[in-house]
Order: structure tokens, then C-alpha cells, then sequence
């Protein structure tokens, strides 16, 4: 029997250990199990997460596809670069920012740091951008704000020294098992507790010992109400902000009232008590989707930090952690030149752009002088300044909001798409790239709390497909001779990536696969072969204070207090929409649903009062009876209209409609109102309405509404 490979499981940005034993006759993998020997997750894995490795559903990309009289066909390597190179150089002659690059949470460290050196560095496009920026660009914004540098100041090691666990508009029992296992540890401990802030009874604050549940929409509106409490009630920690943060005055003369505030949340100042009662001991405050995927995203995440920074919950056993989705999510920030230059190094430094041009030995002329739009401006310039794009395991035509714009735009441009999985972005490519997945590619992954571990392939890719690496050098190879010194190799790249890291915040270079392989993981900033960093910004007692304990890489040296002000959402309900759509993850889906196939119908939950409200909708007009035994209905926004299956479920705020992100259709429905700063889509809240069921269309392709 073969032995097995120890790996990083790539399902979202816990980072879990994983032994995947190789099947003995033929490719594929026969078992996998959690890792006892991994320092991350010590044996634990989510059942997801290993069945989503082992046995992943979905149609596998084999072989190379071209599109020829409309259709794809399949073909060699050769033509497909061929042809791939010719339709991206023969946009490239109108200019850099002709070709857009699309990239992805999904890619090991190492692929998602050669794909940003060939957008930047060889094409030299502002139109560079990676699906983490749906998920994860508000809380980055905010921290940067806050910080002046991206990532969660806490740690897992943080997790079992804090007294409250404080979960607002996020869900870790679907999203994050495991990590959401080490947090009911804690908080079962006497003395500790488990609070959730969410308009939906989720998962999570169903075991929760208190649940807030506040109007959609009302995030920034509690956090004020909080913070105003706080102040109300002298419980400030007023010796760390003066030693350690600026602008809270400022912040202090701005607040509202803290029951006005709470009456537009949508709370009782009951439950506002609560809140900053729980941040008066060691509070670790988590956030999510709920919170980023919001054109109030940024604001309302910088006001959480502010909770963190007014009540002193920046040290160890507390701190604001935002929950990272997509496996390498932190690392495609910290390595692919997509919002800053490999290292957070800022992109408008002109220092930075030369010290990157040379390492890459390019032009300096030729790398963007600003990040660009976003995926949703980088959609919208399509058939304007764009004329190619090149995307890597993301699945834009599911995935970003207004998903039936997202298509059409998609089918004025060539387009490249390289993939593991026949998702929807595939049927509208004209070159389809095939690509390994899990257990099938070598390199590395750093988890949401900036721990860098080894991803490892125990068995080969199905047919001709090939690693994400490998493609990226074969294109490069063709687009921009002699950008990448030969074949591209894992360890290499890491190896460059790092030394381009050294002396930055996520600084790297004391990393290598040498390390990797004797300490199995290492936590950035790690700029030396021997440490690996702790709690961020943070290096003295408990009653650190003005003695040069606290250390942020702003120009003050200082914390930051936010002032964000609030929009107004962006879709909002009337007569002709009265419902409020919100979307979230399913226990047992994987992102867009390439590896966990779908539904027919998306599964649409209504409270048991709102479901009897519209009860005339929910039947079929034909004989009143589903085929899957659930009553059917049409939900129609502002842009589309999709046919869903209907279930009563009392965890749903009465007006609201709530649909999984996993099944292709629904992002026809959503808004792509952005954060004006962070560019993410306002994903969680649009409005809507539940209409009969027309003759049934599957669910999978949107109408008209």
C-alpha cells in the first residue's frame, strides 16, 4: 500500500492538516484523513473538506478545448497555447490594459504569484484582480485603515485566551468547522461565552449563548450604538488609547445617540449592553461576509476594529479576526501584486514599483501605476478598454453579482479560461485550459491567520491536464519571452516570491520548503530562518502603554480610528419588491458548486409568517405539485428572474428570502454595487419578489423579471 502524503487542505482558510493516501492501480486519490502531526489543526478536519478532496464532484477538465464553429472541441496543448497567445497578443496590440486577468483564492501561493508577475509584470495591466476581492477587500481596507497593514492582528493560539467569542455577520459553523470547534471549546470554558450578531438565526447562534439579531443592513449603525454605550459608561480603556491609537476624539465628538443608533439597527438597547458589557474583558471579535459584502463594508469593519481599539482588545486572547473564506485567500494578497506589490508593498511607492521591476527585471514604465477597478469595473470596462481575459480558477459567471451582465459582457471579449472543473465561465471561453486540482499540485497556502503551510500532490492529474503553474509558464513563455527563467518550478518561485517579501509587514524570506518540511508550518512575518511571528503589532506586558510596546506600520506609529460614514443600501425593497434577498453558504457546497454539483432548483428559505403571506405564489399554477414534493415559485429582482424550490424554516427574519451562494443562478438576482473604497459587491441584500412559477426552466439560466 502506498504511503500516505501529508498536505494543507485547500476547502476555505483554516489551513487543516490532511494525509491523502494515492490510489495503488490507477490516478485519483483512495482516502483522506486529517493530520495528527500537523501544528495547525492536530488531527481535525471537516467532513467537507475531506470529501471535497477525495472524491470531489463535478465534470473534470481532461483536455485541451477550442471553440470552432460555436462549439468546444477538444484538442492538443499546442494549438490551445496557439491559439490562446494569439487572441490575447492580438488584444495586447491595442495596449497593456487590453487583456484582463482574473485570479483566485484556489491557486497554491506559488501559481497565484506567477499568474500577478505575468499580469503586472509581463502584460502590465491595471486590469488584474482575484475573486478574494468579493470576499475579503472590506476587511483588508479596514485594517489597512486601521493598521496601515492587511491581516488579522490575532491568532488561532489567541482563541482559547479569550473570555467572549464575538461572532457578527459571519457563520464558522458552515463556513470554518473546525475553527469554529476550537471556538465553542472556549467558549465552554466557565466564565467565557459565545455571543452572535446576525440577522439570521444561523447555524452558529443557534449554539450561541446569546443571539443579536439586527435589521439588514444595521452593522455599522449597532457598532456606533456599541461604542457609544462604551463611552456612555466610562468603559473606555483610556490608557491604551492615548499610548497607542489617534483620531478617537475625533471619532468621540462624531457618534450619535446610542439608542437612536440602535433603533435603526434594529435593536434593543438591552442587547447594545450586552455588546459592550462582553468587550469590557478579553473579547475576540470575528466578522465575515455579512459584514464585507456590503456597500457599507469597509466602514462598518473599521468600526468593529474601533470596538477592539476604544475597549484595549488588542492583545493577546483578543482583537478583531476577520474569517477568511477561500483557502489561500491571504495568500494570493500577500503574493500576487493584486492590490499591493508582493509583501503589501504599496503600489503608489514609486521605491516599491522599482524595487519589484527590478527583481522581475522588467521595465518599471511597464507595471500599472494604480491597482485598478475591481472585478465588477473590471467587468463593466469589457468592450470598452477590454478586449481579453484571461481567467484562473474562478467562475465569474456564477460568482460575481448581476451574473447575467457578467455574461454578456464575457461574450464580447476572447476569452481564456483555465480551470480544474466544466464550470459556467467554461461554455462561454474560446480556449478552455485544463487544470490539476487538489492532491494533484505542489506548493504552498497560508491560512487566515497568515500561516504558511506545504500543499502536496500524491497522485498526477486525470489525462492531459496540467498544474496551474505550469500553464501559467507555458502561456508567459509565449506572451512575454523570457519573463520566467525556464520551466517553473515550485520551490523556485517560492523561493523569489520570499526574497521579494524580505524587509515588508508580511515579510517571508525566512521561509523555505526546507522549513516547511522539518516545522510544517510557519506564520508570517517571518523574516528570519528561526521565528515565526505571534500576535501582530504587540510585543510587550499587559499594561503595555507609551514605553514602545505597540508598534503599526502607519506614519504616526499609531492605531487609527475610523470615520466612516453610512450609504444607503443600495437595492432597497417597495411595493413592487418587498422582499430582501440575502445569500449564504450551505454545510455541504463548495463556492459556485463546481465540485458539489447542484440542485436543479436553488432552495429558497422564507420564515413560516412569510411563506403564509405569499402563499398564492407558492404553488404551481399547472397541478399545484414540485416534482422534488417542495412547492415552486418565481423570485424576481431589479435584473432577472429565477425559479426556485420554497422551504418554511423559522431561522429566517420575517420579509426576508434566503438562497445559497452555490447554485449558478442566483447571482443573476444580486446588485453589483460596490464599497466605493474596497470595490466589493453589495452580495448580501437586494430586493425582490415571489411571483408563480412559469412553465419550469430548471433554474439554471435566469429570465427576464
Amino acid at each position: 500500500m502506498t504511503d500516505p502524503v501529508p498536505t494543507t487542505c485547500m476547502r476555505c482558510a483554516v489551513g487543516c492538516g490532511l494525509r491523502q493516501r494515492p490510489a495503488d492501480q490507477e490516478d485519483g486519490l483512495e482516502a483522506v484523513r486529517g493530520d495528527p502531526t500537523h501544528p495547525v489543526s492536530q488531527g481535525l478536519a471537516c467532513r467537507r473538506g475531506i470529501g471535497e478532496t477525495a472524491d470531489p464532484d463535478g465534470k473534470r477538465l481532461t483536455h485541451p478545448l477550442v471553440r470552432e464553429d460555436g462549439d468546444l472541441v477538444a484538442t492538443t496543448w499546442e494549438r490551445a497555447l496557439e491559439r490562446a497567445a494569439d487572441g490575447l497578443g492580438t488584444a495586447l496590440e491595442g495596449g497593456s490594459d487590453s487583456v484582463a486577468v482574473l485570479g483566485s483564492g484556489q491557486q497554491t501561493t506559488e501559481a497565484a504569484y506567477a499568474l500577478g508577475k505575468l499580469a503586472r509584470g509581463g502584460v502590465g495591466t491595471r486590469y488584474y484582480d482575484a475573486n478574494t476581492t468579493l470576499c475579503m477587500a472590506s476587511a483588508v481596507t479596514a485594517y489597512y485603515d486601521a493598521f496601515g497593514s492587511d491581516a488579522p492582528p490575532p491568532t488561532y493560539d489567541d482563541i482559547p485566551e479569550a473570555d467572549t467569542h464575538l461572532v457578527w455577520g459571519a457563520n464558522p459553523a458552515v463556513a470554518h468547522p473546525v475553527l469554529f470547534r476550537w471556538i465553542r471549546q472556549s467558549a465552554a470554558e466557565d466564565g467565557s461565552r459565545l455571543i452572535v450578531v446576525d440577522p439570521v438565526r444561523s447555524e452558529t447562534a443557534v449554539t450561541a449563548d446569546h443571539h443579536v439579531p439586527l435589521e439588514f443592513g444595521g452593522d455599522l449603525a449597532l457598532a456606533r450604538a456599541v461604542l457609544a454605550r462604551v463611552l456612555e459608561t466610562d468603559r473606555v480603556d483610556e490608557a491604551f488609547v492615548a499610548a497607542a491609537t489617534t483620531g478617537f476624539e475625533t471619532l468621540r465628538a462624531d457618534l450619535p445617540d446610542a439608542a437612536d443608533a440602535a433603533e435603526r439597527a434594529g435593536v434593543s438597547m438591552a442587547d447594545v449592553e450586552r455588546l459592550a458589557d462582553a468587550l469590557a474583558g478579553s473579547t475576540l471579535l470575528y466578522w465575515g461576509m455579512g459584514i464585507n459584502q456590503s456597500v457599507n463594508g469597509t466602514a462598518a469593519a473599521g468600526a468593529l476594529i474601533d470596538l477592539c481599539l476604544a475597549t484595549g482588545n488588542l492583545r493577546p486572547g483578543s482583537g478583531p479576526f476577520s474569517l477568511t473564506g477561500q483557502a489561500n485567500s491571504m495568500g494570493t494578497r500577500v503574493c500576487s501584486a493584486k492590490g499591493t506589490w508582493p509583501g503589501h508593498r504599496p503600489f503608489d511607492d514609486p521605491d516599491h514599483r522599482r524595487a519589484v521591476a527590478e527583481a522581475w527585471d522588467v521595465p518599471v514604465s511597464r507595471l500599472p501605476d494604480e491597482p485598478g477597478p475591481g472585478p465588477v469595473g473590471l467587468v463593466d470596462a469589457i468592450g470598452d478598454e477590454i478586449d481579453a481575459v484571461y481567467a484562473v480558477a474562478t467562475n465569474p459567471v456564477a460568482g460575481m453579482p448581476d451574473a447575467t451582465h457578467v455574461r454578456e459582457q464575457l461574450a464580447d471579449a476572447f476569452l481564456v479560461v483555465q480551470d480544474a472543473f466544466r464550470s459556467e465561465t467554461v461554455e462561454h471561453a474560446d480556449v478552455v485550459l485544463p487544470a490539476a486540482t487538489w492532491g494533484e499540485s505542489e506548493g504552498t497556502t497560508i491560512s487566515m491567520d497568515r500561516t504558511v503551510s506545504r500543499v502536496r500532490a500524491a497522485t498526477e492529474p486525470p489525462a492531459a491536464a496540467r498544474t496551474d503553474l505550469e500553464i501559467v509558464g507555458l502561456l508567459a513563455d509565449r506572451l512575454v519571452p523570457d519573463l520566467f527563467d525556464g520551466a517553473l518550478e515550485p520551490a523556485a518561485i517560492f523561493d523569489e516570491f520570499a526574497a521579494l517579501t524580505a524587509g515588508t509587514p508580511a515579510d517571508c524570506s525566512g521561509i523555505s520548503y526546507e522549513r516547511l518540511e522539518a516545522d510544517r508550518a510557519v506564520r508570517w512575518p517571518a523574516p528570519n530562518a528561526d521565528g515565526s511571528a505571534g500576535y501582530r503589532y504587540y510585543g510587550g506586558a499587559d499594561d503595555a502603554d507609551a514605553d514602545g510596546s505597540w508598534a503599526f506600520p502607519t506614519q504616526s506609529g499609531r492605531a487609527r480610528f475610523s470615520s466612516g460614514e453610512p450609504r444607503p443600501l443600495p437595492d432597497p425593497t417597495d411595493e413592487s419588491y418587498p422582499l430582501t434577498l440575502t445569500t449564504a453558504r450551505r454545510p455541504d457546497a463548495y463556492n459556485t458548486g463546481v465540485r458539489t454539483g447542484t440542485d436543479d432548483l436553488p432552495t429558497a428559505r422564507l420564515s413560516p409568517a412569510t411563506a403564509a403571506a405569499f402563499a398564492g405564489e407558492l404553488e404551481r399554477p399547472t397541478d399545484g405539485n414540485a416534482s422534488d414534493g417542495g412547492r415552486l415559485a418565481r423570485l424576481v429582482s431589479r435584473r432577472a428572474a429565477v425559479t426556485v424550490r420554497v422551504e418554511s424554516d423559522a431561522a429566517i427574519p420575517d420579509g426576508v428570502v434566503w438562497l445559497p451562494i452555490h447554485q449558478p443562478s442566483v447571482n443573476a438576482l444580486t446588485t453589483a454595487a460596490v464599497d466605493l473604497r474596497s470595490k466589493e459587491p453589495n452580495l448580501k441584500q437586494c430586493a425582490v419578489r415571489l411571483e408563480q412559477p412559469r412553465e419550469p426552466d430548471g433554474g439554471l439560466l435566469p429570465d427576464d423579471p
